[in-house]
């Protein structure tokens, strides 16, 4: 492993008689990419949580459980009394809505359950089945994901867009020190390349 030496914090940025304009406008093109990465990252990702969890606190208010019940026998055999299989099986339901307009759906119940069985559903303002809506804590997990998913997907592109712009900057300075040692080579009498 060889040695380094101490890291220069701000190296970009100190005084080099070496330092081409080019290494100035480079260190501020990477200052300036990273501060918009960030930037655009934070935000896209901070909008988009609160819009996720608005959304799902709205539905915790606006949904509601109701008592349907199985307008037909439910497929498959029922389970021994007392012992649970955990299969369930689609059946369907009929419910009233908050407007007292009759609602028919499909729900999972267990097997072989008789036809007026009592199932509780979930329904939107409207009447129309939804699933139960995500708990407080559940809301704010799936918020914070599709936040940081969000928050990653925008940050990507003025990154990428930076990493393009001194990909650019980088082959312009390669052809300039072609430019240039051809320029010296021939003073020196020398062929070049």
């Amino acid at each position: 492993m060889a040695f380094r030496g101490p890291k220069v914090w701000l190296w970009r940025w100190r005084r080099n008689p070496l330092k081409r304009r080019a290494d100035m406008v480079e260190a501020w093109v990477v200052l300036g990419v990273w501060a918009l990465t960030a930037l655009v990252g934070s935000l896209a990702g901070w909008m988009t949580a609160g819009a996720v969890e608005g959304g799902l606190a709205r539905e915790r208010v606006e949904w509601r459980p109701l008592m349907a019940r199985l307008t037909e026998r439910a497929p498959g055999k029922a389970a021994a009394s007392g012992t649970s299989s955990g299969d369930q099986v689609w059946a369907k339901v009929g419910w009233t809505g908050p407007d007292g307009s009759s609602h028919n759906g499909q729900v999972r119940v267990g097997p072989g359950s008789a036809s007026g069985t009592p199932v509780m559903v979930w329904t939107d303002p409207q009447g129309r089945l939804v699933t139960k809506p995500a708990t407080a804590a559940q809301a704010g997990l799936r918020a914070s994901l599709v936040g940081g998913l969000a928050g990653v997907g925008a940050a990507t592109l003025p990154f990428v867009g930076g990493r393009v712009l001194l990909g650019r900057m980088e082959r312009r300075r390669v052809e300039q020190w072609d430019t240039d040692w051809a320029r010296f080579d021939a003073l020196w009498g020398r062929p070049t390349g």
